[in-house]
């Protein structure tokens, strides 16, 4: 029996991460292009299935195939369907949020991350409104989601972002939620703002390699100011994404995955996307579905043994899942 997205078929759509799709499946409205992130520039598309959603990178190559199937679409590998669902309308970047970036470029230098070399646009806070204004006419948004690199200093991104979340607040009766490097007032200055979560990235919980691929950067300060975050913002409101595939060990992850769960922070364990800025700077294992599945598995415990739960999440990556597969709501 062909069956819709399960925990399992997601986790191999993801350790894929692409797939074929005929482009009169798929009206340009459908289509959304990352602005931020290791996927930055890349065009993909969202798949649903029940309660389960996953974003897909459009590759003509892909092993993975998008058919017409009854009132949606299947996904084949090698002639066989192994799932199916509907498209879904991104509203911006992502369905059912207005999920923007704020700075499209970045002083820093992380190796795994091409917005350093694209060197986009910082928006005003006028094309932010009307990203949002512009999503709600297009369906229910539940939330409006902003991330941002640093485009001249942390201390002054994270000062306009607390600035954008007030306009915001402000204009929308929508739960805010921010994504930004951390500085020495970022924390409390954007709850004040209105915000009502907060994502401070660890990338890596392996020292040796965040060293080596985030320069510039301290693992220690981002710590901390997580620390202080579940302070400030509370429980369940905080969380981070943590790079799988960049050499770390199934021990490494879940050591970190206690060291962050134990704070009280909700770690997001995003599964490396190679890009080709990045092309010979760093070597990078996009991790099998198996290993997606062990990991999330070993999230999933730690989370319910420190009282965590992803399902409260409002904002950015946790509610929408479609990059990651997410403990409590894929599994």
């Amino acid at each position: 029996m062909h069956r819709g997205l399960t925990a399992e078929t997601k986790a191999l759509l993801i350790n894929i991460g692409s797939a074929d799709i005929d482009p009169c499946l798929l009206p340009a409205d459908f289509r959304t292009t990352a602005t931020a992130g290791p996927g930055a520039g890349g065009v993909s598309f969202f798949l649903r299935s029940g309660d389960h959603r996953v974003r897909l990178s459009i590759k003509p190559d892909s092993s993975l195939k998008v058919i017409p199937w009854n009132e949606g679409v299947a996904v084949q590998k090698e002639g066989r369907i192994i799932a199916y669902g509907t498209l879904e309308l991104p509203l911006c970047h992502c369905p059912e949020q207005a999920y923007i970036t704020v700075s499209e470029r970045c002083i820093f230098d992380c190796k795994f991350c091409p917005v350093p070399k694209l060197n986009g646009h910082v928006k005003t806070i006028a094309e932010i409104t009307g990203l949002v204004d512009a999503a709600l006419a297009r369906g229910t948004v539940r939330a409006i989601s902003l991330t941002s690199g640093v485009a001249e200093s942390p201390e002054k991104e994270a000062g306009y972002m607390a600035e954008v979340v007030r306009h915001l607040a402000a204009q929308f009766d929508l739960p805010i939620g921010v994504s930004v490097y951390p500085t020495a007032t970022s924390t409390e200055d954007l709850h004040a703002a209105g915000a009502i979560e907060i994502k401070y990235n660890v990338e890596t919980m392996d020292r040796a390699i965040f060293e080596r691929v985030c320069p510039g950067l301290s693992l220690d300060y981002i710590l901390s100011s997580l620390e202080n975050a579940v302070r400030v913002f509370g429980k369940n409101r905080v969380s981070s994404n943590f790079i799988i595939g960049l050499g770390e060990t199934d021990a490494c992850v879940q050591e970190g995955i206690e060291t962050l769960t134990s704070m009280g922070v909700i770690p997001n364990l995003r599964p490396i996307s190679p890009h080709p800025l990045r092309k010979g700077e760093i070597a990078v294992d996009r991790p099998s579905g198996y290993r997606l599945m062990l990991l999330a598995r070993l999230n999933k415990s730690a989370l319910e043994r420190h009282g965590l739960d992803i399902r409260v999440a409002q904002t950015m990556c946790l509610p929408c899942t479609g990059c990651d597969l997410t403990p409590q709501r894929d599994l």
